[in-house]
């Protein structure tokens, strides 16, 4: 079995290191560059790398586009001019899946099918340097199957996908870009305005980007995802995100009438019922956003506390991604965040600072 991968970074990297090495399947990636070639190679994530479009894709038995939102069209058009292997199936790994599922049935692919994907896993790191076969282990893989799909050809790739050991889930195109809409491309908007907002104030007080660390980074940290990837994500799903602004327009002006009228009835159900349903939705499931595993500890203000700390993480063989101090005054404890990139080090972590008589706030 061959699998072409076109685009080996973050996503398509992982997917690489999922197959790679199972019997009687060979990993090709494609790349722009020689340089990029050489390095998926050198790195171990694909048996094999070419600069050439015609040779990544000929013969194989899976194409997976890993390509930017933005480039799919263009990718998938490629194709459909090759003369690709009868059977082959080619998927894609884009956040929008209503377009590409469009454009897909409008080329008729020849010989080969499409069906369209998204795995719901990400990392605060990109491109191939933090591929890892562990990425989608424990996600939601939606898989967005066109009508009159042969169900031989939809069962080849979930069981391929079953290396990857993510959760596969089959929804219409449409349906998928309305929901990741809501959980994700919405909180990107709102995180993104909300920041430019106190930047704006910031202009006439800096007191609010001295103020604004901690707990304000925190829930805004989405506001710092690449730009031009947002911006191929949003005007794909432009005609859902603009009901769903709508829709969050009408949300905030409720809030603005609660306030007006003093309603405090009013304010105490609409955070009753976030905190409700927040409270339902499941915690160790990786997603589209991607957790963030810290702790908070309070330390005291003097020198040699912070490697003292480092250190016996280190001896313990708990891998930290960073550390900050938030705060530190005199006479008053320092607050310091450790972030781990796997909860299981979190968990570790928590154990052992605990047990070092550590104060520690999740």
């Amino acid at each position: 079995m061959k699998i072409a991968i076109f685009g080996v970074g973050l996503i398509g990297g992982s997917l690489a290191l999922c197959f790679k090495g199972k019997p009687g399947i060979t990993v090709v990636g494609h790349a722009h560059r020689p340089a990029s070639a050489e390095k998926y190679i050198s790195r171990g994530v694909v048996d094999e790398a070419t600069v050439s479009i015609e040779e990544a894709a000929m013969d194989a038995d899976f194409i997976f586009l890993c390509v930017p939102v933005g480039k799919l069209d263009e990718y998938l058009t490629k194709l459909s001019t090759l003369p690709l292997k009868k059977g082959c199936v080619i998927t894609d790994v884009g956040s929008t899946k209503a377009s590409i599922a469009a454009a897909a049935a409008s080329l008729k692919l020849k010989d080969a099918y499409f069906i369209g994907g998204h795995p719901m896993a990400g990392s605060e790191r990109s491109g191939v340097e933090a591929a890892t076969p562990l990425l989608f282990e424990n996600a939601y893989y939606v898989l967005t199957p066109p009508p009159g799909l042969p169900d031989d050809v939809y069962a080849s790739l979930t069981q391929l996908l079953a290396y990857t050991r993510a959760q596969i889930v089959r929804v219409d195109p449409v349906e998928h870009d309305r929901i990741v809409g809501a959980i994700s491309h919405l909180p990107h908007i709102i995180a993104v305005a909300l920041v430019n907002q106190v930047c704006d104030y910031n202009e006439t007080n800096p007191l609010y980007r001295k103020l604004a660390a901690g707990g304000f980074r925190d829930i805004t940290r989405i506001a710092s995802s690449d730009p031009v990837i947002w911006r191929d994500i949003l005007i794909n799903n432009r005609e859902i995100m603009l009901q769903m602004l709508s829709d969050w327009n009408e949300g905030v002006a409720s809030f603005v009438k609660m306030l007006e009228a003093e309603d405090g009835e009013g304010i105490i159900e609409a955070f009753a019922k976030a905190n409700d349903f927040r409270s339902e939705l499941p915690e160790r499931r990786k997603g589209m956003i991607t957790s963030s595993f810290d702790l908070y500890i309070d330390v005291p203000d003097h020198p040699g506390i912070i490697g003292k700390i480092a250190t016996e993480l280190g001896m313990n063989h708990i891998n930290l991604s960073n550390m900050q101090i938030i705060e530190s005054r005199e006479d008053v404890p320092g607050i310091m965040r450790l972030s781990f990139r796997q909860e299981a080090d979190m968990e570790r972590a928590k154990d052992l600072l605990k047990h070092m008589d550590y104060s520690i706030s999740l």
